[in-house]
C-alpha cells in the first residue's frame, strides 16, 4: 500500500523562475480581471501612504500650530480617503476571489481533458491517488499563488516603493540608513530559499502517497475487513503520515526561522532611525510629525517585508505543486493519431496480426512473433493460463497499446493509420470486472450512446437479459446503481455492462472473462446476450469457463505469447492436447462440486 510499484518523478533542480512564470501565465486569459485587481491594490497602497503623510501634517500644521481650520481640513481629507481605501479593499478582495475560481476551473478542466487523451499505459502505472492529488489539492495551491499570493506580493512591493519615496521626501539621509538594511533581508531570503523549496517538494510528494494509500484503503475496504488487514494498513499509513510530518516540520521550522530574522533586521533599522532621527529633531532639521511619519513609513515598509516572508514560504509550496501539475499537463500520450490519420467509416473487415511482438517491460516479452488472421464476422475465443497474453491481444486490437514489433491490419490497412476515435467508437467491450458510473441504470446503459431513447434502452436490456431484473426493482430503469455499481450484484452489473455494449452497436465485440464471477443462471443470460452480440460482427472472447465458447468459430489456446493450439471445440478435444486437459479439468471440478467423490453422489446428511 505504501509503494504501489510507482515512484513519482523528482524535482531537484534549482528554481529558475520558469515554473513561476508559467503559473502566472495561467492568468493571461483573464487579463482584464488581473488589471482591475492590480489597479485596486495600487489605489489602496497609494491611499495608505498618503494617509500616513496626512497624519504628519495634522501633527505639525494643525495640532502643534494650534490651527483649528487646518485640523478640520486635514481630518476631513483623511476621512474621505478612508472611504476610498475601504472601497479599494472590497474591490481587490472580490476580484481576487473571482480570478482564483476562474483559474482553478481552467486548470481542472485542462487536466481532466488531458487525462482523457493519455494512453491506457499511463493509468496502468500511475496510482489514482497521485492523479487526484494533482487535480485537487495541487491546483488549489497554484490558484492561491496566482491570486492571494499575487495580491500579497503586489501590495507589499507597492507599499515598499511608496514608503521609500515618502521617506526620501521627508529626510533622505535617514532613508539611506534604512535602505542599507534591505540587502541583509534579501540575502537571508536567498539562503533560506533552496532548503524551504526542497522540504515542500518532499511534502507534496508524500502527500500524493497518502492520497493514494487513502484511496486504496477506502475502495478496498471490503477486502481489508475480510482479511483482517486493518492493523497492518494503519501501520503503513502511519509510516507515510510520519514521513510527511517530519518533512512538514522541517519546512515549518525553516519558515518560522526566516520571519524572526526579518524582524531582527527590522528592529535594528527602527532603532537606528529613532536614534539619528531624534538627533535631527533636536537640531531642528526634522519636525515631531516628520519623525513620527518616518517611523510609520519604516513600519509601513517592513511589515510587508515580514508578510512577504510568509508569502515566500507559501510560494515554495505553490511552486512544488505547480511542478507536479505541469508534469501531468506535459505528459505525452504514448499512443496518438498520426498527422494523416483518418476515419475509414467502418472497421468491420478482416483483421491480421502480422508477426507482432509486444512487451510492457523490455526484458519481459508478452507476445513474440505472434501472427493471426481473423475473417470479418468471425468469432475467436482465447483460452489458456493466466499471463499467457490473452488480454494483451485484445488490448492491442483495441489500440490501448501498440505493437513493439510487427503490424496489425484491419481490412488490409495498418490500423495506426486510423484515428483513435474511429477505432474506439466502434468497439464494444464487456470486462471481467464491470464498472458502472454513479447514476441510474438507464444512464449507465446509455453511457456510450446518449441519444438513445427509452425504447432503445429497454430493447438493449432485453437482448442482454437485464430487462427482467431491472423492471422488478422499485424504480426500474431510474434505480440508482451507487458508486461503482455497489447497489447491484456482480451478475447484475455484468448484465448492465452487456446491455451498454448492445446499445452501442459495435462493429468489433470483445468480452474479457465476463462470466468468471457470476452464477450459472446469470452466465446463461450473459451467454444468450453474447450470442446476439456476435451476429454480423467480429468478436473476441476471453473465457474462463470453457462452456461459454463452444460455439466459437475458432478457439485459440494461448501459452507464453504463442498460439499453442487452434481449432473448433470438437477439433481441439480430438487433439487431446492443452485444450482437452483444460476442458476435462473444468468438467471434473464441476462434477466434484456436485458430487462428493468424482462420479459418486454426495451422501445425504442425517
Amino acid at each position: 500500500m505504501s509503494d504501489f510499484g510507482f515512484e513519482e518523478e523528482e524535482f531537484t533542480t534549482d528554481f529558475s523562475g520558469q515554473t513561476l512564470w508559467r503559473i502566472l501565465g495561467l492568468a493571461r486569459p483573464h487579463w482584464r480581471w488581473v488589471l482591475g485587481f492590480l489597479f485596486t491594490i495600487a489605489v489602496v497602497s497609494a491611499v495608505d501612504s498618503i494617509l500616513t503623510f496626512i497624519t504628519a501634517k495634522i501633527i505639525d500644521d494643525a495640532i502643534l500650530a494650534n490651527d483649528r481650520e487646518a485640523l478640520i481640513r486635514w481630518v476631513t481629507l483623511y476621512a474621505g480617503l478612508i472611504f476610498v481605501s475601504a472601497a479599494g479593499v472590497f474591490g481587490f478582495i472580490y476580484l481576487a476571489g473571482i480570478l482564483g475560481e476562474r483559474i482553478r476551473y481552467d486548470m481542472r478542466r485542462s487536466l481532466f481533458n488531458h487525462l482523457q487523451e493519455l494512453s491506457l499505459s499511463y493509468f496502468d502505472r500511475t496510482p489514482v491517488g497521485w492523479i487526484i492529488s494533482r487535480v485537487t489539492s495541487d491546483t488549489d495551491r497554484v490558484a492561491e499563488l496566482v491570486t492571494w499570493g499575487l495580491l500579497d506580493v503586489t501590495w507589499g512591493i507597492l507599499n515598499i516603493l511608496t514608503a521609500m519615496i515618502f521617506m526620501v521626501i521627508i529626510n533622505w539621509r535617514l532613508a539611506l540608513i534604512v535602505f542599507a538594511f534591505l540587502p541583509v533581508i534579501v540575502i537571508s531570503a536567498v539562503k533560506f530559499h533552496k532548503r524551504i523549496l526542497t522540504e515542500f517538494r518532499l511534502v507534496r510528494k508524500i502527500n500524493s502517497k497518502i492520497t493514494g494509500a487513502f484511496n486504496e484503503s477506502v475502495t478496498g475496504v471490503r477486502v481489508t475487513k475480510a482479511l483482517g488487514r486493518e492493523e497492518e494498513n494503519l501501520r503503513e499509513f502511519g509510516g507515510l503520515t510520519s514521513d510527511m510530518f517530519k518533512a512538514g516540520y522541517r519546512a515549518a521550522w525553516l519558515s518560522a526561522l526566516f520571519l524572526p530574522v526579518v524582524q531582527l533586521v527590522s528592529s535594528f533599522a527602527i532603532g537606528a532611525v529613532v536614534w539619528f532621527g531624534g538627533l535631527e529633531v533636536l537640531t531642528g532639521a526634522m519636525t515631531i510629525g516628520g519623525i513620527q511619519a518616518f517611523v510609520s513609513y519604516i513600519l509601513f515598509m517592513l511589515w510587508p517585508i515580514q508578510e512577504m516572508a510568509r508569502v515566500y514560504a507559501e510560494m515554495q509550496r505553490a511552486l512544488a505543486s505547480g511542478e507536479r501539475v505541469f508534469s501531468l499537463m506535459d505528459s505525452v500520450p504514448e499512443i496518438s493519431d498520426k498527422p494523416d490519420a483518418f476515419d475509414p467509416g467502418s472497421i468491420l473487415g478482416d483483421i491480421k496480426f502480422d508477426h507482432v511482438d509486444f512487451h510492457y517491460k523490455a526484458d519481459s516479452p508478452i507476445l513474440r512473433d505472434f501472427s493471426l488472421s481473423v475473417e470479418r464476422g468471425e468469432t475467436i475465443a482465447l483460452v489458456g493460463p493466466t499471463g499467457g497474453g490473452k488480454s494483451t491481444i485484445v488490448n492491442l486490437l483495441a489500440r490501448f497499446y501498440e505493437p513493439t514489433g510487427g503490424v496489425i491490419t484491419i481490412g488490409g490497412e495498418d490500423y495506426t493509420h486510423f484515428s483513435l476515435q474511429a477505432i474506439h467508437s466502434r468497439l464494444g467491450m464487456v470486462l471481467q470486472t464491470p464498472h458502472l458510473f454513479s447514476g441510474t441504470i438507464r444512464d449507465n446503459i446509455r453511457y456510450g450512446y446518449l441519444e438513445a431513447d427509452q425504447s432503445e434502452v429497454e430493447q438493449a436490456a432485453k437482448i442482454a437479459g437485464a430487462h427482467d431484473f431491472v423492471v422488478a426493482m422499485e424504480e426500474g430503469y431510474e434505480s440508482e446503481v451507487g458508486e461503482g455499481g455497489v447497489l447491484l450484484s456482480v451478475g447484475q452489473k455484468q448484465l448492465i455492462s452487456l446491455a451498454r455494449a448492445v446499445l452501442a452497436d459495435p462493429e468489433i465485440f470483445i468480452m474479457d472473462e465476463a462470466t468468471s464471477s457470476v452464477d450459472t443462471l446469470t452466465e446463461s443470460l450473459i451467454q444468450r446476450g453474447i450470442e446476439a452480440m456476435m451476429t454480423d460482427r467480429t468478436s473476441f472472447i476471453i473465457a474462463h469457463r470453457l462452456s461459454t465458447i463452444k460455439r466459437a468459430d475458432r478457439i485459440l489456446v494461448i501459452r507464453e505469447g504463442q498460439i499453442a493450439e487452434m481449432g473448433s471445440h470438437l477439433e481441439l478435444l480430438r487433439l487431446r492436447g492443452h485444450y482437452y486437459r483444460l476442458y476435462t479439468q473444468q468438467f471434473r471440478r464441476q462434477l466434484e462440486k456436485q458430487y462428493g467423490v468424482f462420479g459418486a453422489p454426495k451422501p445425504t446428511p442425517a
